[in-house]
């Protein structure tokens, strides 16, 4: 870290990383624009580029002219991902609980990417879930389009108090609507928007797909049907599992984690052709995800901006199993008793459950495609989404900059965190990091920028990384990983070069190195102000 004077606009520098990685002749030219694209739920093994089979040639296209990270971290849960995202800092450093995005008495600990690259001259733009109780443009982007989205979810509806804004104006959905294409359009317009102006921009699409519930258009659905009837959990699980290990995603010696004790063998099941429809559903979603970056990398493209647009695509958590609301003060519940009536604006009840006479899809509907399915999408990972086994905290991480990431379809597997987009967005735009902002006095930025491993070096990796997550606490250092239950259970110990599906518990047999984790991670937890 570097300490310099101070300079206008009540900036004052505490972390300024300049684009040192990189011989000055490789520098762009003019500052880079920059891409970011979060998807919600996502599996890390669902996107082909990672084995899946799910039809993704546009992300896809993305790995294959750049980067792909194995070893990317989340905080397996959308709002705290989020927050660390967007401010360069644990969650619990602006006080995230995991049912908001903040609270007042944090407001002043942090700023966001767009409050920094705003006052670096960038044109700033968001799609998608904003979780904060303010306004986005009030946080640092000049447009903004979405839902004020918590649990409450219609892929075709506006539903009760999670109304839709157009920068600061409500605005009503039309009868075609569809929320992934909505956020692709508007995405796309932003483009369109950011480009006119010949200025650097900063556009964060914030996906809310694949997230439950599994709405998609019967069109869509349609093309994965007969793929899913023949393709079962277990024979997809062994497929993407092969399929990693010829990309170089996995070692060969790895073993595949063990299905979850309740989850049976697919050829067990009595109700395939429900099941089926469930994950084609889900693929249906992941696959208008796909087609909104088509046409925001076709943009780039025709406007001669892709070389030197940084391009970022990751998933906020693992794969999530279960999805449902229960009986609220609002009047609304998915139990078999309730009515249903008080969900949508329109009023049309939701059928609750799911089942082979009640499938997924339509508008009607609300459900999830349950742990078989989800355990499939974290292949060979173990966990899902809530937990701080690598199924629920590793992240597809996808990185194409022409101009910087010259080892087209490269590989690394250096450590990353989503605490570190802060830094990686002030070292590409040679932007500041304040000491004081409007008011506010952020803490240090905790990330470490990942410009370093775009350009084909190696990173000094973090001392230290740390979770406290719904289910779990973890902590890796090096190779080493341990993890509790949230119940303050004995730690598990996983060397994850040699395990990294963590199938061979070591904590029997090196109690000194659990007693250091152990001691390293509650100096962490008392560090950042993380609550039981």
């Amino acid at each position: 870290m570097k300490n310099i004077q101070p300079i206008p606009m009540l900036l004052t520098v505490l972390l300024l990383s300049p684009l040192a990685a990189l011989p000055a002749a490789e520098l762009p030219v003019t500052p880079p624009n920059i891409l970011l694209i979060m998807t919600d739920d996502l599996g890390w093994s669902d996107l082909g580029c990672y084995g899946g089979e799910i039809e993704t040639p546009h992300i896809d296209s993305l790995a294959s002219d750049g980067l792909r990270f194995t070893q990317f971290y989340n905080n397996a849960i959308c709002g705290p991902t989020r927050a660390s995202l967007l401010t360069g800092l644990y969650c619990q450093q602006v006080g995230h609980r995991g049912d908001r995005w903040n609270e007042p008495k944090d407001f002043n600990k942090c700023v966001t990417i767009g409050e920094v690259l705003q006052q670096a001259g960038y044109h700033t733009a968001m799609v998608g879930k904003w979780q904060s109780r303010d306004s986005a443009l009030d946080r640092g982007f000049d447009r903004f389009y979405g839902p004020m989205c918590q649990a409450k979810i219609s892929y075709f509806h506006e539903v009760q108090d999670n109304p839709y804004y157009l920068d600061r104006e409500r605005v009503e959905l039309p009868p075609d609507f569809y929320l992934t294409d909505a956020l692709n359009d508007y995405a796309a317009s932003f483009l369109d928007e950011a480009l006119a102006q010949k200025k650097p921009f900063f556009l964060y699409v914030a996906h809310i797909a694949p997230h439950w519930p599994l709405h998609a258009r019967e069109a869509d659905v349609a093309r994965y049907r007969a793929r899913y009837k023949t393709l079962g959990w277990d024979q997809l699980r062994a497929r993407r599992f092969e399929t990693q290990r010829q990309l170089g995603l996995v070692p060969v010696d790895w073993k595949l984690s063990p299905r979850p004790t309740s989850v049976h063998d697919w050829d067990a099941d009595a109700h395939q052709d429900w099941q089926a429809e469930r994950m084609a559903v889900y693929a249906a979603q992941v696959a208008a995800i796909d087609h909104g970056v088509g046409e925001l990398l076709q943009k780039l493209t025709r406007a001669g901006e892709a070389d030197n647009t940084l391009v970022m695509f990751l998933s906020d958590n693992g794969a999530a199993p279960d999805g449902g609301l229960v009986p609220s003060q609002s009047g609304f519940g998915f139990g078999p008793n309730a009515t249903n009536d008080r969900w949508r604006k329109d009023g049309i009840p939701i059928r609750p459950g799911s089942g082979p006479d009640h499938l997924p899809g339509p508008h009607d509907t609300f459900a999830a495609y349950g742990l078989a399915w989800a355990n499939a999408s974290n292949t060979p990972l173990r966990g899902t989404k809530l937990g701080a086994y690598e199924g629920g905290i590793r992240t597809p991480f996808v990185v194409r900059w022409p101009a910087v990431v010259r080892d087209r379809g490269s590989i690394t597997n250096q450590p990353g965190h989503v605490i570190d987009f802060m830094a990686t967005c002030l070292d590409v735009a040679n932007a500041n990091y304040p000491t004081e902002y409007e008011g506010r006095h952020p803490l240090p930025v905790e990330g470490k920028s990942l410009l370093p491993i775009f350009a084909g070096n190696e990173r000094t990796p973090h001392a230290e990384l740390c979770w406290s997550v719904p289910q779990h606490q973890a902590i890796r250092i090096g190779k080493w990983k341990a993890v509790r239950p949230r119940k303050h259970e004995a730690w598990q110990l996983f060397d994850l070069e040699a395990d990294g599906t963590e199938t061979d518990d070591l904590a029997q047999r090196e109690p000194k190195r659990v007693a250091d984790l152990a001691n390293r991670f509650a100096a962490w937890h008392a560090r950042v102000g993380a609550k039981e």
